[in-house]
């Protein structure tokens, strides 16, 4: 049996679990329903699933660079692939020259792709990247392309701290006065510059967003939608910062929402629940001092795929098999260097690389947790190259964005068709089974390609590879029936702002339910439970587990976690304040308005 067939029989299963609604009467979970052998079934049938040829010759898009980075494939020639996306075929040019970090002889290695993208930021002699009143005249311009069923829609998301406004642009087909959320396509949302210190990012996506809405990459949109947030950070782009104006890292912000930034597209992601989202950065290239003398990252592009506790396997093998299989080979192909996304250091035993990040607190993290296909990637850039190398930062990672689009418009059905069984079955497990609470990366060894900063010589070195492909449980409870804490409007909102539903006590009620006392974030094991009957009181609130974003309220609702709501202030850190539900509670809530 496939995997569509196999999910198709298990629809009827799961039918009756609908998501808790508001009302003014007692109100009792449904009960559990096992599906231990229906996993195993699907399972099975998921890893039979063929992928499509890639990449494919009618499909390129981008043409490969006239020359790569040591050891890397080689693609066609410019001649055999004109028509970039967003560009015009240039000749042969001088090679840039080098960032003030870089010797001649490293800068040889990254010469500028045979094609140039044209975004205000990237015009010849230009000294900065494109600025935020550049960047909304482009977008606007954009949205002013609007044909037939097609729709270029610029979005005001929201302010920054320093009032500025955030730009989001959506395209799609709306039929029969249809919007984007009803025209039964799945929707990317991709996510550019949320750090202010990484402006390629938000180039690339200005070239996506001209090419989607006018040029090559517009047929995608008959099977797709996409919403764009070409800069996530204005304020940071304005001054050059990594951070917000308050300094938060925007990219670690998505679960606990203090920033209005994070809250913005928080909003984003609840109306238009996309199935595939991407946040875009740059990694910062700095050598690193080593016995063997000082070294630098190699490549072009690391990417990574959403790993963090509680990701439901059918969206990580997804995430695995039709997008980051592809991505990497499409990469390849137009001759450009990639790696898992990692970060190095040398604490005196060696080299270690630190690969991918753990924690539900990144946009593409907790976008698998909420059931969509989360990634990241990252172009060799950053603060330190400056203004260097910016058609290839650009060009490196319009090639990665061209991928994914492809990916998700050739999966369209299919994409669908699993977020929606995933959604039924993580609703179907309140009360049961366990949850992951914390987990740590895996410890291996790994071969890195490193450059040697002043020959530029290719290296290949033996790291410590920690890596947060392999996750592995370090501490585990039942899976409570859901979650209650106090009278706690920010808390409410922003789980809200999540897209969970947010149950608010309208008559005193008792719940069976536990708590755990001593700090957050402490060692595995080192929190005992306190087990307790609460009387719930009116104006409390109550998160049940049985929805499809159940593994959302259990990252920020879980106590002991470095990131739960408790440990970030957002909920009182005592006991008594919140607490895990054991049993399905009958209580009586308020009706939403």
């Amino acid at each position: 049996m496939g995997l569509w067939q196999a999910i198709g029989t298990a629809d009827s299963a799961l039918m009756s679990m609908k998501p808790l609604t508001n009302s003014r009467v007692a109100v009792r979970l449904p009960g559990p329903r096992p599906l231990v052998a229906l996993a195993a079934l699907l399972l099975a049938a998921c890893a039979g699933t063929p992928l499509p040829p890639w990449p494919s010759q009618q499909a390129r898009v981008v043409p490969p660079p006239r020359s790569a980075p040591a050891d890397a494939p080689q693609a066609g020639t410019a001649e055999q692939d004109a028509g970039a996306i967003g560009a015009a075929v240039v000749p042969a040019q001088e090679l840039p020259a080098p960032a003030p970090l870089e010797s001649p002889a490293v800068a040889a290695l990254f010469p500028d792709p045979p094609v140039r993208y044209d975004t205000p930021g990237l015009q010849p002699d230009r000294r900065s990247w494109t600025t935020n009143a550049e960047l909304a005249q482009w977008l606007e311009g954009l949205s002013r392309s609007t044909s037939g069923n097609m729709r270029v829609e610029l979005l005001r998301a929201g302010k920054t701290q320093n009032d500025l406004p955030l730009l989001a642009l959506a395209l799609g087909e709306a039929r029969d006065g249809r919007t984007l959320t009803g025209n039964g396509r799945p929707t990317v949302l991709l996510v550019g510059q949320q750090h202010g210190d990484e402006p390629a990012s938000s180039e690339a996506l200005l070239v996506i967003a001209r090419e989607l809405s006018q040029g090559l990459l517009a047929p995608m949109l008959q099977r797709i939608n996409v919403i764009i947030v070409a800069r996530a950070n204005p304020d940071g782009a304005d001054s050059g910062a990594h951070a917000t104006a308050d300094g938060t890292d925007l990219a670690r912000d998505h679960l606990a929402l203090q920033t209005p930034e994070a809250r913005a597209i928080a909003q984003l992601v609840r109306d238009y629940r996309p199935a595939v989202v991407t946040d875009v950065h740059e990694y910062p290239v700095q050598a690193l001092a080593t016995p063997m003398g000082e070294l630098l990252p190699a490549q072009d592009v690391l990417v990574q795929g959403a790993n963090t506790a509680n990701v439901p396997e059918f969206i990580g093998k997804a995430t695995r098999e039709w997008y980051l299989q592809p991505l990497l080979q499409s990469l390849q192909g137009q001759g450009l260097t990639q790696e898992w996304q990692y970060a190095l250091s040398d604490a005196g035993e060696g080299l270690t690389a630190t690969a991918g990040d753990t924690t539900p607190e990144s946009l593409h993290n907790l976008a698998a947790l909420g059931n969509a296909v989360g990634l990241s990637l990252a172009s060799r850039g950053g603060a330190a190259l400056e203004r260097a190398h910016a058609q290839r930062r650009v060009h490196s990672l319009v090639v990665a964005l061209t991928s994914v689009l492809k990916s998700t418009a050739e999966r369209s059905a299919d994409l669908l068709q699993v977020q929606s069984f995933v959604a039924r079955d993580i609703a179907s497990h309140a009360c049961q089974g366990m949850l992951t609470v914390q987990a740590a990366p895996a410890v291996a060894e790994h071969q890195l390609r490193l450059l040697d900063a002043t020959s530029g010589e290719l290296r290949p070195v033996q790291v410590r590879w920690i890596s947060s492909q392999a996750l592995r449980p370090e501490l585990e409870r039942p899976r409570p029936c859901g979650y209650w804490f106090t009278q706690d409007s920010i808390a409410a909102e922003r789980l809200g702002l999540l897209g969970l539903q947010v149950m608010r006590v309208a008559e005193e009620g008792s719940i069976l339910a536990e708590s755990f006392a001593g700090p957050a974030g402490g060692p595995p094991g080192s929190h005992q439970p306190l087990r307790m009957s609460i009387d719930a009181p009116a104006g409390s609130h109550y998160v049940g587990m049985n929805q499809p974003l159940a593994n959302v309220a259990a990252a920020a609702l879980e106590p002991s976690t470095a990131f739960s709501y408790q440990a970030r202030g957002i909920l009182p850190n005592t006991p008594g304040a919140s607490a895990r539900v054991l049993n399905n509670p009958s209580l009586v809530f308020e009706v939403s308005e």
